[in-house]
Order: C-alpha cells, then structure tokens, then sequence
C-alpha cells in the first residue's frame, strides 16, 4: 500500500513538473534607469477588474489578491514574454518553481489589493506603458493542485487622460 502511495505521488510530481513552464533564460538585465518613471509624480488613475471565468461559466474575482504595476521595460517585456508566451494567463500548475529575479525589480512595482469584488485602483501614476499581473486561484488550500493562474494585461498611459483607465485582468 505505501509503494502504491509513493509511486502515486512521484508520478502526480513528474506530471505536475512537466507542465511547468519551460522558460528560455534572461537576456535582458534589469535597469532601474530605464524602470524609473514609475516613480516620477503623475496625474494618471487606472482602474480594474480582476476575476478569471471557470470553465462551468461562474466568475471568481481576485478577491483579496496583490495587484502588481509594473514599468514595462526591455526585462519586463521578456520576463513576460518568457513566463505567458502569447497568452496572458499562465495555470497556477505552470508557474514556474525557480523565478528568481533581481531584487531591484520588486523596488520598482507598486502594488495594491484588490477588494473582495475584483476591484483594484492605482492613482497618481506617471505617463508610461506598464503591466497589470494578479492571480486568481481557487480551490482547497490544502489540495495538491488549485485552480485558476496569473493573469496579465498592459496599459498605456499618455498623461492627458481626463478620465480613469479602465483595465480588464481576466486571461483573454
């Protein structure tokens, strides 16, 4: 019986290993230069939604989720590349187990929560192209694999907005 369990769960870890993303290395080096107009002041508000759509048709929102805004750059348009591929939604089984990034990357994203309804707001924010990535996951906790993935989106800002931008985060 315990051969059985180990064999069960050795072979769950070879199938969940292989739908790990396979990602093609680093070219690009972070640059804080090229990442700093996040920090410059701005006018600029962008909303979203936050939620992926399960296969029966039911809406699960990112409830409580860290919503990241990061400056699209050289790295973060290969980083992103590497890790969604044309998609913009990765499955939680494919996140990639070995993400080890610079540590000045994270010093140049904003972060915010989004709210029980999916809802998240980023204001005063600088002109610039940046990405838009939460996770919508759902299922037990203590299960062996969950539901949902990453999702991602861009935005454009032009600091001539007047009006919010509205962003949807949802995989499609």
């Amino acid at each position: 019986m315990k051969i059985g369990i180990f064999a069960a769960a050795a072979l769950a870890g070879a199938v969940m290993a292989g739908c790990q993303a396979t990602r093609q290395p680093a070219t690009m080096a972070f640059s804080a230069e090229e990442a700093a107009f996040i920090n410059k002041p701005g006018n600029g508000v962008i909303t979203g939604h936050a939620f992926r759509t399960k296969p029966s048709g039911a809406v699960v929102n990112a409830a409580g989720e860290v919503v990241r805004l990061i400056p699209a750059t050289a790295f973060t348009r290969e980083r992103f590349a590497n890790l969604y591929g044309k998609r913009k939604y990765i499955p939680h089984s494919a996140y990639p187990r070995d993400d080890e990034v610079d540590p000045a990357y994270a010093r140049y994203t904003r972060t915010t929560k989004a709210e029980s309804n999916g809802r998240f707001v980023f204001e005063k924010v600088a002109p610039g192209t940046y990405f838009l990535t939460t996770q919508v996951i759902w299922g037990d906790e203590a299960a062996f694999s969950r539901e949902g993935g990453s999702v991602y989106d861009s935005v454009t800002l032009t600091g001539k907005e007047t009006e919010p931008v509205q962003v949807i985060l949802s995989g499609n």
